[in-house]
C-alpha cells in the first residue's frame, strides 16, 4: 500500500484513490464527491489534505489550496512529494519564488523525482529564467526520456529562440510516438508557420476519440484542430472545435466574472484620488506593457527592445509579487491596505521591485515588463514607481476577444471560455485603462494596434518620444531582432508587419452572439 495512506480505513483509502485519478484528469466535480466523504472521516489526513488542495488549486481557491498544504506538510515535512505538490499550488497562485523554493526543495529530497524537475522548469520558465529552465527541463527528460511535457516545452523553449524547424521536428517526434500529446498538438499549431494536412485533421479527430486523451489533452488538440479547420476555410466546423475545447478548458477552471469586476472596481477606487507617491525619478528605466492576450503587446515589446537602451524582459512576475507580499506582511489583502500607506512605503515598494527585477538591468540601461494583467495595478505602479512609462496596448475589442477565444490560454485566463465572460472582461479593462489614461496623462500611453499597422513609422516615432528614448532606425526593422520572444506571438514578430491578421470578418454572422456579448451590432457583408 502507498505509505502516504496509511492511517485511513478502506473505504476513505477507495475515495482518495478514485480523487487523486480524477485530479490528474482534470475532473474537479468528480474529484471533490469522493474527497468529501474522506474529509468527514479524517479531516486532518496529510492525504486527503494534499488532494483537498488540489482541489481548491482548479477552482481558483489558491490561498485555500495553500492553507490545506501546509497542514498537510507539517505532518510529512520531509516527503519530496508533497513539496513538489506545495510548489505547483504556490506556482498557480502567481507566486513563482516560493514555488521554485517548494520544487528545489522537492529535488534535493528526492533528486530522481522527474515531476518535480519538471515543474521546476515550468516554474523557472515563467521567470523568464529561460537557461534555468532548459537545464531542469533536460533532468526532468534524463531521468524520464517519455515524458511529453517536458519534451514539449522544451521544444518550446526552441521557438523563442527562433527555432522553428528544430521546434516543429520535436512536436512531431513526440506525436508520431504519441498521438495524444495535446501540447505537441498546440505547439505545432502555435508555430503559425505551417498549415496542418487533411491527415493531421483526421490525426487529431482521431486523438480526441483516444481513451488515454486527457482532459488537458483533448482541451490541447481541440483549439490546434480548430487552427487547422480555420486555415481550410472551415469556419462554422472550427467554431464548434473551439466551443468544445474552451468547455473542456471551463471544467478544469471556473470563473466568476462579478467577483472579478467588483474586485477591479475596488482596486480602482481604491487609487482615487492617488496616494502620497515615492520619489518622481524612482522607476524611470522601467517601461511596463499592458493589455488584453493578443492585442499586439509582444510587437510593443520587440519594438522597443530593437533599441540600443532597451532590454525586452518579457512577461515579468514581480510586480504582483511585490504586493503580495505587501499583503501578508500587512495581513490584509491588496487593496484594503492602500490607503494605510503613506510615500515612504510606497518608495519601499518601487525599490523592492527594482531589486527584484536587477537582473535586465545588467546590459542595458532601461526594461520592459510585459505581463498583460498589470492594467489593474496602473494606480499601484504609478505610487511605486513614479517615473516609469506605461503602454496600454489596445485592439479592436472583437478580435482582441475571438483572438483570445481561438488562442490555448493558460488556466489562470479563465475568462476566455466563453463569449460573456470575454465581454466582461474586456469591459473591465476598457474602464479601468481609461480612467487610469484621464488620471495619470504623459505616463500612460494608449497605443492602438490598427494604427500601428496602417502607418508605422509615426507611431513608433510617438512611442519612443513617450518613452523618452531617441529615435532609432532598429525599432522600425524590429523583425531582424533575434532575442528570445515567450510568448504566442514569438514567431509573428519575427516578420514585417502585416495588415491581414484580422479574422472575425471571416466568420461573419457566426460570430454575432460575441458581438452582441460586446453591444456590438450584427454582421454585415
Amino acid at each position: 500500500m502507498n505509505p502516504r495512506l496509511q492511517g485511513l480505513g478502506p473505504a476513505a483509502t477507495q475515495h482518495v484513490m478514485i480523487a487523486g485519478q480524477a485530479l490528474d484528469a482534470g475532473r474537479v466535480a468528480e474529484a471533490d464527491q469522493h474527497l468529501s466523504a474522506a474529509l468527514a472521516a479524517y479531516p486532518d489526513h496529510p492525504e486527503v489534505l494534499r488532494m483537498k488542495a488540489g482541489v481548491h488549486s482548479l477552482r481558483g481557491e489558491h490561498q485555500d489550496a495553500i492553507r490545506a498544504m501546509q497542514r498537510a506538510l507539517t505532518q510529512r515535512p520531509q516527503d519530496p512529494l508533497y513539496y513538489n505538490t506545495m510548489g505547483s499550488l504556490l506556482g498557480s497562485s502567481g507566486e513563482y519564488e516560493a514555488a521554485i523554493q517548494a520544487l528545489r526543495r522537492s529535488c534535493e529530497l528526492q533528486p530522481g523525482l522527474a515531476l518535480a524537475w519538471y515543474n521546476l522548469g515550468i516554474m523557472l520558465t515563467k521567470c523568464v529564467r529561460n537557461e534555468e529552465a532548459v537545464k531542469a527541463l533536460q533532468r526532468a527528460i534524463a531521468l524520464a526520456p517519455d515524458h511529453v511535457a517536458a519534451r514539449a516545452l522544451l521544444a518550446d523553449l526552441l521557438r523563442t529562440r527562433g527555432r522553428v524547424t528544430e521546434a516543429a521536428a520535436e512536436y512531431r517526434a513526440l506525436i508520431a510516438k504519441h498521438p495524444t500529446a495535446g501540447m505537441a498538438w498546440w505547439g505545432l499549431a502555435d508555430l503559425k508557420t505551417q498549415r496542418f494536412s487533411e491527415d493531421d485533421v483526421a490525426q487529431m479527430r482521431a486523438a480526441l476519440q483516444r481513451p488515454e486523451a486527457s482532459e488537458h489533452d483533448r482541451t490541447a488538440i481541440g483549439f490546434a484542430l480548430a487552427k487547422a479547420l480555420d486555415d481550410a476555410g472551415r469556419y462554422d466546423e472550427s467554431l464548434s472545435a473551439l466551443a468544445t475545447a474552451n468547455t473542456i478548458a471551463r471544467r478544469q477552471q471556473t470563473w466568476n466574472a462579478a467577483a472579478f469586476s467588483n474586485s477591479v472596481a475596488a482596486i480602482s477606487s481604491a487609487f482615487e484620488p492617488a496616494p502620497p507617491a515615492a520619489a518622481d525619478a524612482l522607476g524611470r528605466e522601467v517601461i511596463f506593457i499592458v493589455s488584453l492576450p493578443r492585442s499586439g503587446s509582444t510587437l510593443i515589446e520587440q519594438i522597443l527592445a530593437s533599441h540600443s537602451q532597451v532590454e525586452g524582459a518579457g512577461e515579468l512576475p514581480d510586480l504582483p509579487q511585490v504586493l503580495a507580499e505587501e499583503s501578508r506582511r500587512r495581513g490584509k489583502p491588496f487593496p484594503q491596505w492602500v490607503g494605510d500607506m503613506q510615500a515612504p512605503d510606497w518608495q519601499r515598494l518601487g525599490q523592492r521591485y527594482l531589486e527584484r527585477t536587477v537582473h535586465w538591468r545588467r546590459e542595458r540601461p532601461v526594461f520592459t515588463d510585459k505581463l498583460p494583467n498589470n492594467w489593474i495595478y496602473i494606480g499601484a505602479i504609478r505610487a511605486m514607481l513614479p517615473g516609469a512609462h506605461i503602454v496600454v496596448c489596445r485592439r479592436d475589442p472583437l478580435e482582441t476577444c475571438f483572438s483570445c477565444y481561438r488562442q490555448q490560454l493558460d488556466y489562470s485566463n479563465g475568462y476566455s471560455r466563453t463569449f460573456d465572460d470575454l465581454a466582461s472582461f474586456w469591459r473591465d479593462f476598457n474602464r479601468s485603462v481609461t480612467r487610469s489614461a484621464a488620471l495619470h496623462p504623459g505616463f500612460v500611453r494608449e497605443n492602438s494596434y490598427e494604427a500601428l499597422v496602417a502607418d508605422a513609422e509615426p507611431q513608433i516615432r510617438e512611442l519612443l518620444a513617450f518613452c523618452q528614448l531617441p529615435y532609432e532606425e532598429a525599432c522600425l526593422n524590429f523583425h531582424e531582432n533575434v532575442r528570445d520572444v515567450r510568448s504566442p506571438s514569438a514567431t509573428q514578430v519575427r516578420q514585417p508587419l502585416r495588415r491581414d491578421t484580422a479574422r472575425s470578418h471571416r466568420y461573419g454572422s457566426l460570430l454575432d452572439p460575441l458581438r452582441k456579448a460586446l453591444n456590438l451590432p450584427p454582421f454585415q457583408a
